[in-house]
């Protein structure tokens, strides 16, 4: 039986008098890709962002429920938020590198986190690189701009940069929207070596990519999660007549 990390129960939250979730609960097991389909502005994100308390950031942001991870419940108020994105990383819809260099975009985690000897940043970089499948693309340039990238490169880069904090989770906010076909065709393999290590939640508008790389898929509609299961039943034999309408084209 697959490890659970993260269990989800009861989750609602509020833009001022506005609900944006309403009463979501799942579980994410370890070494899995769940993604989350559905219309813009259904959820998805705000769910998303939720895990690692991202929506802290936006005022008036209001959240009832419980979120367990390790146990150990997130939305509590002594709760590291810190330590806790280091350890439920996020790579954004779109490439956002530091405007420093490829070396230290990857090495600013672990200076954070209070790694300054140099052999020791090095193994990090190269190793965080290497997960990311872009080292062989980078090595000989450590020290140029990482805007320098091509966007798909830049993208690999910020995964990169997430990989390096060692965290336990990666969340991804539509990392290939901004993309080309052939960028997003490597983004995908990388999501598939990566579940071997780790569990990955994405967030993707491209019901062709959730088929193609999530193991369980859940459809999010108003704020609502319809309904979640493994990612061939919920597009072969969609329980909700809802989900059935959104993954035939009826809207979306």
């Amino acid at each position: 039986m697959a490890n659970k990390i993260i269990s989800v129960s009861h989750l609602n939250l509020f833009y001022g008098k506005q609900q944006a979730l309403k009463d979501i609960n799942i579980d994410i097991y370890d070494k899995e890709v769940l993604a989350l389909i559905g219309p813009s502005g259904c959820g998805k994100s705000t769910f998303l962002r939720s895990l690692n308390r991202m929506n802290d950031l936006i005022d008036d942001c209001r959240i009832e429920g419980s979120i367990l991870f390790d146990g150990k419940e997130v939305l509590d108020k002594k709760t590291d938020v810190n330590i806790l994105r280091k350890r439920i990383g996020m790579v954004f819809q779109r490439p956002n590198p530091f405007p420093n260099s490829i070396y230290d975009n990857i090495a600013f985690a672990p200076r954070l986190f209070g790694i300054k000897k140099k052999d020791q940043l090095n193994a990090i970089v190269e190793k965080s690189l290497r997960r990311a499948s872009i080292y062989e693309e980078v090595k000989d340039r450590l020290k140029t701009p990482a805007l320098a990238l091509s966007g798909g490169q830049q993208q690999r880069l910020c995964i990169a940069r997430a990989l390096s904090a060692e965290p336990e989770v990666l969340l991804m906010d539509e990392p290939t929207s901004a993309l080309d076909p052939i960028s997003t065709a490597k983004i995908e393999e990388l999501i598939a070596e990566l579940k071997k290590e780790i569990p990955i939640i994405i967030v993707t508008h491209n019901m062709q990519q959730a088929t193609r790389v999530a193991d369980k898929t859940a459809f999010f509609l108003m704020g609502e999660m319809v309904e979640a299961g493994s990612t061939e039943s919920l597009f072969a034999t969609p329980k909700d007549k809802r989900t059935l309408n959104y993954i035939t084209g009826r809207f979306g």
